[in-house]
């Protein structure tokens, strides 16, 4: 007597399938969103509400003033566009913005060329201390403002240890009120950016700079490449994620600097050094007008979201670069000639 294995039953995709009706996900999508809890929820609720409280709520009042003619005492009259329209047609404010914008050579450029170049060197020098060294040089970028900016208020001073010093080496005619100068204040407010900001860039590209891989230089030493050339080569687009973060970091500061700048010079003398923040300050606590303060608030947020996203843009990773064929390239001869040269090593020692 013979007996007939029963049919196994293949799931309910295969059954599906055999009926002629198609197949359903509302299963796995229902366990999908089961696992989205609301225990899950109540874990990033608070941050959520902090967010929007400190961070939301603050902009979408700034959005609303600056279409009013406010002073923050009373009832505010409807302008429509006219606080935006005074913002780029004043020349006191416009003034401010070029001055922003020079900033950004001593803010933003300098500091990432400084840090570029001492990344660069300490990467290749071994000496005791050099840890202690990289310490001191980070120091100003964990200064509070107010202490930058009262001590090089007090070294740049007409009788200040910078002049003295200039003297004493009988350079005494360029001895001057550098803070108090009009050609000079603004050049010295961005040295004084200058020395914050490019330890936070030495540190950035000493960090990217210890994940590269050691064996793409050592291929570049068995191509016959020097220092300079593993630097442009190799070290340099390996830190393009690096650099666009310090870009990003140095730029903001730049255009949104306040302290710095009110707590040596308070925009003068004149309005040589009057940057939109400042504007943005006296608009609001001093004049009383709130409207005119939000509206040039809200235009600076928005030149610096457009800045980071062109430093993003120009910045980003795209296939085909020229730095991951050259690399491959080095490391692949580097690889070849180590081939070659080991027979010869190994006859050597026989």
């Amino acid at each position: 007597m013979s007996t007939v294995a029963p049919a196994r039953d293949r799931g309910p995709a295969h059954r599906a399938a055999d009926t002629g009706r198609p197949r359903r996900p509302h299963r796995r999508l229902s366990s999908s969103l089961s696992s989205l809890s609301w225990s899950s929820l109540l874990y990033v609720a608070p941050a959520l509400a902090f967010f929007g409280v400190f961070v939301l709520y603050p902009i979408g009042v700034s959005v609303w003033y600056s279409f009013y003619a406010y002073d923050g005492l009373t009832v505010g009259t409807p302008v429509g566009w006219d606080n935006y329209t005074a913002v780029f047609t004043d020349s006191q404010l416009r003034a401010a913005l070029l001055h922003s914008l020079l900033l950004l050579f001593f803010y933003a450029a300098l500091p990432v060329s400084v840090g570029l170049l001492l990344a660069g060197a300490m990467s290749r020098i071994r000496v005791y201390g050099l840890t202690l060294f990289r310490a001191v040089l980070f120091v100003p970028q964990i200064l509070s403002s107010v202490v930058v900016a009262v001590a090089w208020r007090n070294l740049l001073a007409e009788d200040g240890p910078v002049n003295a010093v200039l003297r004493a080496v009988g350079l005494g005619r360029f001895a001057t009120s550098w803070l108090g100068n009009f050609d000079t204040a603004l050049p010295s407010i961005g040295v004084v950016g200058t020395w914050v900001e490019y330890g936070l860039c030495m540190v950035l590209f000493l960090s990217g700079i210890v994940a590269i891989d050691r064996s793409t230089y050592e291929a570049a030493r068995l191509d016959g490449a020097g220092a300079v050339r593993e630097f442009f080569s190799i070290t340099l687009p390996a830190l393009r994620p690096q650099i666009s973060i310090a870009l990003i970091l140095t730029v903001t500061f730049a255009l949104r600097n306040f302290d710095l700048i009110w707590n040596t010079t308070r925009g003068g003398p004149g309005t040589s050094t009057t940057v939109p923040s400042l504007y943005v300050y006296q608009d609001a606590f001093q004049n009383r007008m709130l409207g005119r303060a939000s509206a040039l608030a809200i235009v600076l947020t928005v030149v610096i979201l457009l800045v980071v996203v062109a430093v993003q843009l120009l910045l980003r990773e795209r296939d085909g670069t020229r730095s991951g064929p050259v690399r491959r390239g080095l490391a692949r001869r580097g690889l070849e000639r180590s081939r070659l040269a080991r027979p010869a090593g190994k006859k050597a020692q026989s």
